[in-house]
């Protein structure tokens, strides 16, 4: 190693990652999807996909969920999934909260 300014000079890796597939030869060779998506009519023009709503999941009321966390101090994720389980009904699932 050669010194510049008192400064060992900085080491090149070759082999950046060995666990590359057998018809990659190195990280920066292209793969064709960004080609893809920048072609008129690619991944980019086509939009983003929106998810689907379960028609059968239940109707869960934003109020309904704030009772359970305000009530039992529980996290609104604990809380839709009590109502989840009971159907959106907010009295089965406050009973179902406080019976041991």
């Amino acid at each position: 190693m050669s010194h510049t300014n008192g400064r060992p000079e900085p080491e090149v890796i070759m082999n950046v990652c060995p666990d590359l597939p057998s018809n990659e030869t190195s990280l920066t060779q292209p793969t064709g999807k960004m080609d893809e998506a920048f072609r008129p009519g690619g991944i980019l023009e086509k939009g983003p996909v929106k998810p689907v709503k379960d028609s059968s999941a239940p109707a869960i009321k934003k109020d309904d969920i704030d009772i359970i966390v305000n009530e039992f101090e529980m996290t609104r994720a604990q809380a839709e999934k009590v109502l989840v389980q009971h159907q959106g009904d907010v009295g089965a699932a406050l009973k179902a909260l406080i019976t041991p």
